[in-house]
């Protein structure tokens, strides 16, 4: 009996090692796919009941393949330029950084390597891209493709994953699943988005008002994206200074105009209207973790680590909830 149960046990092991090498190459795609599928269901619930569901993942599943053809054909245009643009930003913001702590040594050999290993980590992990354009059409697709699966049988994948916690340990279960859930809403619908939503429309009032060429503009919304994700910082410091500089190539009533739309469009105005109604007050989810989390992710696997650094730092917090607890009842 034994024996047999360690045959089984080999056996199994093989087969998920097999499973891992075929899913680990696509793996990226179907997080992002997944992850979509959680912030567009509530939409996807509104319009099932005006078409179906079928019509209704279908919809959703077009809009997705438009935003990601136009998001290839900009990879395509602007990313060698976006690169080289965004390196050139960060190194500007990291040597502004250093005069204004030119007092710490110590401080500035801190933001001089910093600065060194961010511009070094982004130009190797854009240009993995940029040769290797069939790859990233190949992931858009299965991204697509698990998207519109995925939405249309959200019932289903949800029964599964409840019907897979251990009986057992049922409510330590449940509330891992809850933690994943809590933060997924935290970051996805809230601090995440509200950035995305910023640099976004950071980027097309740099290229409206004619601060900079759209590969600039670009580069500088992601900068005004994360910017706006680390604490006591924001999009300002992006656009302030670039309000001086209109004001002194363009004039005084474009710089006003600019600074207005800035304002009301990335900060401080959707901070002042929009933060208290989200769910990032509402749900309590740790500024720290929440920031280790994305960009250690991000540092760790890539654009998707946005998700999983949160998501993993979150279920460890509930993890070592659940160990207190039972060293207090011990």
């Amino acid at each position: 009996m034994r024996s047999e149960t360690i045959v089984w046990i080999v056996i199994s092991a093989v087969i998920f090692y097999l499973i891992w090498l075929v899913i680990e190459p696509v793996l990226s795609p179907i997080i992002i796919a997944l992850t979509i599928v959680y912030v567009t269901y509530p939409a996807h619930v509104r319009l099932e009941k005006r078409v179906g569901a079928k019509k209704s993942a279908f919809i959703l599943t077009i809009l997705l393949s438009i935003i990601s053809f136009l998001f290839i054909i900009g990879f395509v245009l602007w990313i060698s330029e976006v690169k080289y643009q965004l390196v050139g930003y960060l190194e500007s913001f990291f040597n502004w950084l250093q005069s204004v702590t030119v007092s710490s040594q110590t401080l500035n050999e801190v933001l001089a390597a910093t600065s060194q290993g961010v511009s070094t980590r982004l130009e190797k992990y854009i240009i993995s891209y940029t040769y290797s354009l069939p790859k990233l059409s190949l992931e858009v697709f299965i991204m697509i493709f698990v998207y519109y699966g995925a939405l249309l049988n959200v019932q289903e994948i949800v029964e599964e994953v409840y019907s897979l916690i251990p009986t057992t340990n049922r409510e330590f279960g449940l509330r891992l699943i809850d933690a994943t859930r809590n933060t997924l809403d935290t970051l996805l619908k809230s601090w995440l988005s509200l950035s995305v939503i910023k640099g976004s429309t950071a980027a097309l009032g740099f290229w409206v008002f004619g601060v900079s060429q759209p590969s600039g503009a670009i580069a500088l919304g992601i900068l005004v994206a994360v910017l706006e994700l680390l604490p006591l910082l924001g999009g300002w410091m992006v656009w302030l200074p670039m309000a001086f500089y209109l004001g002194r190539s363009s004039g005084i009533l474009m710089a006003i105009l600019f600074s207005l739309y800035s304002a009301v469009a990335v900060s401080p105005a959707p901070d002042i209207l929009l933060v208290p109604r989200m769910t990032i007050k509402k749900r309590g989810l740790n500024a720290f973790i929440s920031l280790v989390g994305i960009f250690g992710g991000l540092w760790a696997f890539g654009l998707v680590g946005i998700i999983i650094g949160p998501v993993a730092l979150g279920l460890l917090t509930t993890v070592a909830e659940e160990w207190k607890n039972m060293v207090k009842e011990v």
